[in-house]
């Protein structure tokens, strides 16, 4: 199944003009995006400095949300489909939405709270968050009235190095830190170090079960953390390509002039 979706995936970039537009079968969102992720119902939600959409498989525009007192959003959390989190890290506010993407309670002012020196965050279970603080190198989990959790101390301490995170999820009870420079740190819900996955350079990754799904260098490939083995997709076809990811055998690729979704089950 995993080798007939990489195959598809392949055949898919390769359908690809250079200039970024989708074969025939594929569906397309139209906008220069500056990211863009999706949960797990196959929903797009698609950022433009303080705009926030959300489109279904199909394409379609369910809802539009601009956070104009928030700022430009700096990443979103949005595996918890009901429950998208958007973060502003110039400003460091941060928010709950709802699925019309309308802000739950109030936007969260990180400095105000104590926290001025955090540039990553992403949900947590529970209603909890993770932190990353440059200042004190150190990973926090907080409670949902950013109450401490966990600490995982001065991660130079930890693992013998300073990391420079681009990206942090937590899937399954495991949260996953992106350093490029080093690979994926991986730590339980209490801010125990597990491991290092060997996996750097990646631009962008996902979690789903025993896999590791990343981007890197124009091209997606996956990790299976059980075997401990790559199985890598080359010469993506499209140096347009920006960032991809699958969900559910459906992929989605984000170039200059928008996102592609493609139902890789489709003959």
């Amino acid at each position: 199944m995993m080798r007939g979706l990489l195959l598809s995936y392949c055949s898919v970039l390769m359908a690809m003009s250079v200039s970024g537009q989708a074969a025939q079968d594929s569906m397309s969102i139209t906008g220069a995006f500056d990211q863009f992720t999706t949960d797990e119902l196959g929903n797009v939600y698609a950022v433009r400095g303080d705009v926030l959409e959300l489109y279904n498989v199909k394409g379609e525009l369910m809802q539009r949300n601009s956070l104009k007192t928030f700022g430009r959003i700096g990443s979103i959390d949005a595996f918890y489909s009901l429950k998208p989190m958007v973060f502003a890290h110039e400003q460091g506010q941060l928010a709950v939405l709802d699925n019309t993407l309308a802000v739950q309670g109030s936007v969260i002012d990180l400095p105000r709270n104590g926290y001025a020196q955090v540039t990553l965050v992403c949900a947590s279970v529970q209603n909890s968050f993770w932190f990353f603080d440059q200042k004190e190198l150190s990973l926090i989990r907080v409670d949902a009235q950013l109450r401490p959790q966990a600490n995982t101390g001065r991660l130079d301490q930890l693992i013998g190095h300073a990391p420079m995170p681009t990206q942090m999820i937590e899937r399954d009870n495991w949260l996953y830190v992106n350093d490029p420079a080093n690979g994926i740190l991986v730590f339980d819900l209490f801010g125990t170090y597990a491991k290092t996955i060997p996996i750097t350079g990646a631009k962008s990754f996902e979690v789903r079960g025993e896999h590791i799904h990343f981007f890197k260098d124009g091209s997606f490939s996956i990790f299976d953390m059980r075997a401990f083995t790559f199985t890598d997709i080359v010469n993506a076809g499209d140096p347009d390509v920006i960032d991809v990811r699958m969900e559910h055998g459906v992929a989605y690729m984000r170039f200059p002039s928008g996102i592609v979704i493609r139902d890789l089950a489709r003959k």
